[in-house]
């Protein structure tokens, strides 16, 4: 019986382990260090769903994801309020639209006028441009569909270990022989590589380049006496973005002020005073009465060769498989990843959608695939 042996147990590892297990006869073992999940990416996330990528490839992903999401019905806790990107220079705007389209992405451009028209409450001034999801995006539970996943990898015959990996160990062919845990060597016949923002650090103990580094990001939670009736999820020129949680109460971020990898997770301390709190106001006059309630930091696992996603086998290790460096889009890529990564190990290539595009092979041939719309 064939063994894949998963490192990390969040959304893409259990998605990975979902499809896989008992498929063809395959065994598969997921190794998660926080069976809680308390520090995981998957929830801490903002956990968010868009069409409006600027590849054809996270497009079509998202559309599965979508497809996942709506399945699991009010478990999901799925807002289908759209993402609203607004600019002050259209041609890229328009550029990715008509992408967008052609890919079947439910998406309006909107002037100006149509913005402030839909929502008043919106500063529209300095803007040329914004472009709303109709339909097909918005905001969800990122616990339950973690757990939906783990549930559907357990019921599959999937078994979870309870583990930290620290170190893959390589043989003499240089593929690797087997993972030392904080309790135990760890062996299997595949090893799938899907420790989030860790990935890049566990690699290097077996002298693998992965680019892939944790980046903090900060979510606020504030209160506003400006409801922003209707409000989508909101991205604006300056970097900030904003949705709301309800009955007067919105979470926020943005680009933060010290972007050094590995940093605490503890909430960046002047970001919100310095930067997002001045262009909430400015974006909604209405905010600027705002009452700061609480925050949390989160990682995202950054790929800085070209932030997407490494899917697939390193050419340089056969029997190490790579499911990480979304770099803040991998929660609602999860299911797409999952199934496509299983069709590859069992059949040796993706039957459903061809995710060769983000093979990790593209580092080595300096060809990247880049993701302009990282948010």
């Amino acid at each position: 019986m064939p063994d894949l042996l998963v490192l990390g147990g969040g959304a893409l590892g259990s998605a990975v382990a979902a499809k896989l297990s008992g498929y063809k006869g395959w065994r598969v073992r997921v190794l998660e260090r926080d069976p809680s999940y308390a520090q995981a990416s998957s929830a801490l996330s903002a956990a968010s769903i868009r069409q409006q990528f600027s590849s054809p490839l996270n497009i079509a992903l998202s559309q599965y994801g979508l497809e996942y999401l709506r399945g699991m019905g009010a478990e999901a806790q799925f807002n289908e309020r759209g993402y609203l990107y607004l600019t002050a220079e259209p041609e890229r705007l328009r550029e990715l639209h008509t992408l967008q389209a052609r890919c079947g992405a439910d998406i309006e451009l909107l002037s100006p006028d149509a913005l402030k028209q839909r929502w008043p409450w919106l500063a529209t001034q300095d803007l040329a441009l914004g472009a709303f999801g109709r339909s097909g995006e918005g905001w969800f539970d990122g616990c339950a569909l973690l757990m939906a996943l783990r549930r559907q990898a357990l019921a599959a015959g999937a078994e979870y270990l309870r583990g930290e990996a620290l170190e893959l160990l390589r043989d003499t062919r240089g593929c690797i022989g087997g993972v030392r845990t904080d309790v135990g060597i760890e062996q299997a016949d595949l090893y799938l590589l899907a420790c989030g923002a860790w990935s890049g650090r566990l690699a290097a103990t077996a002298g693998l380049h992965v680019p892939v580094e944790a980046k903090r990001r900060s979510v606020y939670v504030f209160r506003s006496p400006e409801h922003a009736p209707r409000s989508p999820l909101v991205i604006d020129p300056s970097g900030l973005w904003f949705r709301p949680e309800g009955d007067g109460q919105f979470i926020c971020g943005g680009e933060p002020l010290d972007s050094r990898s590995d940093l605490p997770l503890d909430p960046e301390a002047n970001l919100f005073e310095e930067r997002l709190w001045p262009a909430l106001a400015e974006r909604v006059p209405g905010f600027e009465s705002l009452r700061l309630e609480r925050a949390w930091a989160g990682y995202y696992e950054m790929n800085a060769f070209d932030a997407n996603g490494l899917v697939g086998p390193m050419r340089e290790c056969p029997n190490l498989h790579l499911a990480c460096g979304f770099s803040g889009h991998g929660l609602q890529h999860a299911p797409g990843v999952g199934r496509g990564l299983a069709e590859l190990i069992c059949d040796g290539s993706y039957q459903s959608l061809d995710l060769s595009p983000l093979s990790p092979d593209r580092i080595a041939a300096d060809k990247p695939y880049r993701e302009l719309n990282v948010i």
